[in-house]
């Protein structure tokens, strides 16, 4: 066996301060484990700028018909996927907008597949499959900073023409410079190298606020509701049904209902007949002018 790369300048590889958690009294050890959550939201915060810049860039490359991609392996791959799975039934998004890409395929969301994340060029079969191409954006994600299979498909996916960023939880290799470069500074662990912890918990909520950001520049929300939600089962149709009558307060919720059944389940729709004299079809029209933009579609 041959030795590995030395891994220990790496920010997240580094020993906590703290005592060791094995030494801690049982009425310690949780409430230890949960104030060293903290670090992960300040890590995030203080990376609002770097974010903000990604998604000023992304949402034109969106709106213009192109996707976003995460790249990840192990725990990164996973709220990769997570996030990316949650825009649909969120946004009413096409799922091929934004898309999480994990290394070992959709088999790793569920069993470890740890090596798989040393193979420099093992993401280009999944870009190319994907048709990758200059109007998409591919975002890595690597809390360590170092992961071959990340580098690598970012690398590749810039030789593609995409747009490319990084998402990490410690300073860059000097010879990789991405487009963009988010570094969410979230130190060491309690147990040293789990970034599933702290690292885990920071970029969950980096990729929250960049997704979220896309959609509410994209007009997917209104008044902070959710306006592009489809009533795909009990819970959403009730939600539905709740945002008409909070936005059009002369109806009840029988008549949101029979609203929304005549809208064909679109609620934007929906909200623009019960707050003017618009049919079903002039109404999609009018929103189709406006880019979906419910906003503005009100005028």
């Amino acid at each position: 066996m041959t030795l590995p790369p030395d891994r220990s300048h790496v920010a997240t590889e580094q020993r906590h301060a703290s005592e060791p958690i094995d030494r801690l009294a049982d009425d310690r050890l949780v409430d230890a484990l949960l104030s060293d959550q903290l670090d992960a939201v300040n890590a995030s915060c203080a990376a609002s700028e770097s974010m903000t810049r990604f998604v000023d860039d992304l949402v034109p490359r969106v709106r213009n018909g192109g996707r976003l991609f995460y790249l990840g392996a192990g725990t990164s791959g996973r709220l990769g996927v997570l996030d990316a799975s949650e825009c649909p039934p969120t946004f009413n998004s096409d799922p091929s907008t934004v898309v999480g890409l994990i290394a070992g395929g959709d088999a790793a969301l569920r069993r470890s597949s740890e090596a798989r994340e040393d193979d420099p060029s093992g993401a280009d079969d999944e870009l190319a499959s994907h048709h990758v191409g200059p109007a998409d954006t591919v975002l890595g994600i690597a809390a360590g900073g170092t992961t071959p299979w990340v580098l690598g498909g970012v690398e590749e996916a810039s030789r593609l023409g995409a747009m490319t960023g990084l998402l990490t939880c410690a300073p860059l290799p000097r010879n990789v410079r991405p487009d963009h470069h988010i570094h969410l500074d979230t130190g060491a662990e309690l147990l040293t190298g789990s970034t599933r912890l702290k690292a885990g918990t920071a970029t969950k909520i980096a990729l929250n606020a960049i997704t979220t950001s896309l959609f509410v520049r994209l007009g997917k929300v209104y008044e902070g509701l959710m306006v592009d939600l489809r009533a795909t089962n009990s819970k959403l149709h009730d939600r539905c049904l709740r945002i008409l009558c909070d936005l059009c307060p002369t109806i009840d919720r029988t008549s949101a209902n029979e609203l929304l059944m005549r809208a064909d389940g679109e609620l934007k729709v929906a909200i623009l007949m019960a707050r003017s004299d618009l049919g079903g079809d002039e109404s999609r029209r009018l929103l189709e002018q406006h880019g979906g933009d419910l906003r503005n579609a009100l005028g």
